[in-house]
């Protein structure tokens, strides 16, 4: 029985040279538009002394990663800068997803200041990714994003572009985090204020929950 759940192969462009024979016969299937009452027919036939080329081509190749850490990405910063993560090779980073309007705001943001005027000249950087994912909490635009953390918090780390971190939208940063360090219940971001620590090669070495306070993570043995 023919299925008729489709699916695509995807191939890189190949140059195939066959030997002239004049016996030899190539059956090669080229139907631009198969459909299920439509199969694929062409033949082609070897004609002596006459090598035959052809390539086989599709509309698009499968990607292969090459992405081996943190800094291999770019990101915005609130302004819509691009910028290069890799700026940040020899640091030790902690990424956060953020949020104004939580009730976890004000324990972690107090704590991240806290965490950074210690540690900051040892080598620690925090980036802040706001995200409005999670009870829609972070509904502020940039720059109100920026006044409140600043004025509030007097917080020194730098707050980026807002970004998702689940769904069809997440940040490619994000996509890289969460396949580095899997959470308890899946890969998935639970809620605002889930951490990544970041060694100083940029690779993901530890994953908190929101609930886990800032200054309880071990950075110094990283920095």
């Amino acid at each position: 029985m023919l299925s008729t759940t489709a699916t695509r192969i995807f191939f890189r462009t190949a140059t195939i040279t066959l030997p002239s024979s004049s016996s030899s016969s190539l059956r090669f299937f080229s139907n631009p538009k198969p459909t299920l009452s439509s199969p694929l027919h062409t033949s082609f036939k070897l004609l002596p002394s006459t090598p035959l080329s052809f390539s086989l081509r599709t509309d698009h190749t499968m990607a292969t990663s090459t992405t081996k850490s943190v800094h291999d990405f770019t990101v915005k910063d609130a302004k819509g800068n691009d910028i290069n993560l890799a700026d940040y090779k020899g640091k030790v980073l902690l990424i956060v997803n953020v949020a104004s309007q939580c009730g976890l705001t004000n324990s972690n943001y107090t704590e991240l200041s806290q965490l950074y005027e210690k540690y900051k000249q040892k080598g620690l950087e925090i980036l802040a990714f706001p995200c409005n994912q999670f009870g829609a909490q972070e509904p502020g635009s940039n720059e109100q994003i920026q006044e409140f953390v600043c004025t509030r918090f007097k917080a020194e780390f730098p707050v980026f572009d807002k970004v998702d971190v689940n769904g069809d939208n997440t940040a490619p940063l994000y996509k890289y985090l969460k396949s580095s360090k899997g959470g308890l219940f899946g890969d998935n971001i639970k809620w605002n204020f889930s951490k990544f620590l970041v060694d100083k090669e940029g690779n993901v070495v530890d994953r908190y929950a929101p609930t886990t306070s800032p200054l309880s993570i071990e950075v110094r043995q990283f920095v």
